[in-house]
């Protein structure tokens, strides 16, 4: 039996005023400040997105109501995703806080200890504080559990510590954070059981940010972590030493699905784009879209962006029904990551040449959309874990 009490009427009236703020102010925003799909806006632009936001009541929407969110469902969390991401805004993704602020750390709540909720917790969720998540490595990225930094235990006149060190990669979100979730190594016997996490102060002299690549998208928000005897105080420990692997997969599947959302708004603004192009361009005398060629790619991409839609609405009622859903939030993943790549190269090749400019809406999708196959697990692992699932549970059509 679902607990969620959030109504349609509650929903459709977030959205909407999401809706005129992404119209009224996030848009000429970004016009006023020559915000485009390529670069990455400075820390102090988005922190006045990030604070309006949060004013607004949005930045903590995907919280529960005891951590002051709107305690929405999955299933109405992913559809106000997909509204967002769908909207045409550059900054969409910072409205809701998902790339520095309460998405990342809403489970911690559960286990992180009053002293931690106060110093990170609250202020990360109120945007007075941004956050990354640091788990991936050179040599730990599908392979999760084979992280190599290290956190050595002490004790010294200043208290019980923890000295931290080891080189983190790709960390979405570092460039303009305050405080990082990091992964490493307490117990080297233990395997995945001997990963700890902890709350590190982004501004730590022991801690270097290295940001010197930008990912195809071309938006500089991910950034390399350099750790050299990091001091990290013992209370900034998050659960018992061990626990830090079992809290940086928990919750996967979720973080799936949620990805899904966030997926198909982009293959919407794709396919709504691709739809007012074909009927806008003209050749030889009539809009392009009156093509059989044309009309065929824009009826292919509708009914993918259905199937990837309905797909994961149903897996989202699942999950709030207490279903577990590894296995079919892996297979949602990997449907609706390759049908939306498929919606954004057919949208490129409706735009013709236009489609092909730095600039054009539907050329950084492509590119973002490309990148979204390999992001929270790529379409190979998530194969593995769809045939895992089928092959030692018995799990048949």
């Amino acid at each position: 039996m679902s607990h969620f009490t959030v109504t349609e009427t509650q929903v459709q009236e977030t959205m909407a005023a999401i809706g005129r703020y992404i119209q009224d102010e996030l848009l000429p925003f970004e016009k006023a400040h020559g915000i485009s799909w390529e670069g990455q806006p400075g820390k102090d632009l988005l922190q006045q997105v990030w604070q309006r936001s949060a004013a607004l009541g949005f930045y903590g929407l995907m919280l529960p109501v005891e951590q002051g969110g709107a305690g929405f469902s999955a299933e109405q969390m992913c559809r106000v995703k997909t509204f967002v991401a769908g909207s045409g805004a550059v900054l969409a993704q910072h409205v809701l806080g998902e790339l520095s602020g309460p998405p990342r750390v809403g489970y911690l709540f559960k286990v992180a200890t009053p002293d931690q909720i106060e110093r990170f917790l609250r202020p990360i969720s109120d945007a007075r504080m941004a956050v990354c998540f640091a788990m991936t490595e050179e040599q730990a990225g599908s392979d999760a559990a084979a992280i190599q930094a290290r956190a050595v235990h002490g004790h010294d006149a200043q208290g019980e510590h923890y000295l931290l060190t080891g080189h983190k990669r790709f960390i979405s979100g570092a460039p303009y954070a305050d405080v990082a979730i990091v992964l490493a190594v307490t117990d080297p016997a233990a395997g995945a059981r001997g990963i700890s996490a902890f709350f590190v102060d982004m501004h730590d002299p022991g801690m270097q940010v290295v940001c010197d690549y930008v990912a195809m998208h071309g938006q500089a928000s991910h950034a390399d972590l350099h750790m050299q005897d990091l001091r990290v105080p013992a209370a900034n420990r998050i659960g018992a030493e061990g626990e830090g692997f079992k809290l940086g997969i928990g919750r996967i599947n979720f973080n799936r699905l949620l990805h899904c959302a966030t997926i198909i708004g982009f293959a919407e603004l794709a396919l709504r784009l691709s739809v007012q192009r074909a009927n806008q361009r003209t050749q030889f005398g009539k809009p392009i879209g009156q093509f059989q060629a044309i009309a065929h790619m824009l009826a292919n991409m509708a009914t993918e962006l259905q199937a990837a839609r309905a797909m994961t609405l149903d897996a989202a009622r699942q999950l709030d029904a207490g279903a577990p859903l590894r296995m079919e939030a892996s297979m949602c993943k990997l449907f609706v990551s390759e049908a939306a790549f498929r919606i954004a190269d057919q949208a490129v090749q409706i735009h013709g040449g236009t489609g092909l400019i730095r600039g054009n809406p539907v050329e950084w999708l492509f590119r973002m959309l490309r990148m979204m196959r390999i992001l929270t697990g790529t379409s190979e692992i998530l194969r593995n874990t769809v045939a895992k699932e089928l092959l030692e549970s018995d799990r048949g059509a």
